[in-house]
């Protein structure tokens, strides 16, 4: 793995530290008045999801690690294990739930996924930025309400509950970004 200096440390960097995997979530660079400037790194643990503060010098050596990702498709959930398949060796892995922490209710069937994988270890899954959903329910558009920003509440056929615009109506298909957890368009 790379070595890279203290001062070459970037938000998104993904580090080997006092024996663990971080990710550095912000890195600010301070040049006291006195004595030699130094990188401040908010860190946190890819494995247990702790929180660290460090001060790493410009001669500080640090390593530097590049995570795998591989797509895989999601199959089946059974007893709060997910199991996905590698789409070129037909592989299946299972992985907790939590993985996906609250946007797991996004997850379908057949759905592609990317897992970034330390070695063999998988530490993270992402899912496609926009998902299609549909609107179960929601209170029906009122005549004259045509504020610029008037959105409303729906609930979804995941049961997550966004804000969609006034035309948006039950029965609907809407595209729902999975990073914002918010409305994007029309189906």
């Amino acid at each position: 793995m790379p070595k890279i200096n203290g001062n070459e440390i970037r938000p998104g960097n993904i580090l080997e530290h006092n024996g663990g995997l971080w990710i550095a979530v912000k890195v600010s660079h301070v040049k006291p008045g006195k004595g030699g400037a130094f990188a401040q790194v908010e860190m946190k643990n890819l494995r247990n999801g702790s929180k660290l503060n460090e001060r790493f010098r410009a001669a500080d050596k640090v390593e530097k690690v590049r995570l795998d990702q591989k797509d895989q498709q999601f199959l089946f959930e059974t007893d709060g294990m997910l199991t996905f398949m590698d789409l070129e060796t037909y592989e299946q892995i299972e992985l907790p739930a939590d993985i996906l922490g609250d946007r797991r209710p996004f997850l379908q069937d057949g759905m592609t996924v990317q897992i970034e994988y330390h070695e063999d270890e998988a530490l993270s899954a992402s899912l496609p930025q926009k998902v299609i959903c549909k609107v179960v329910e929601t209170e029906p558009a009122v005549k004259g309400q045509t504020a610029a920003n008037s959105f409303k509440p729906a609930v979804l056929d995941n049961g997550v509950r966004v804000m969609v615009p006034p035309f948006i109506s039950q029965d609907e298909d809407i595209v729902v970004d999975t990073i914002s957890m918010e409305y994007s368009e029309r189906a």
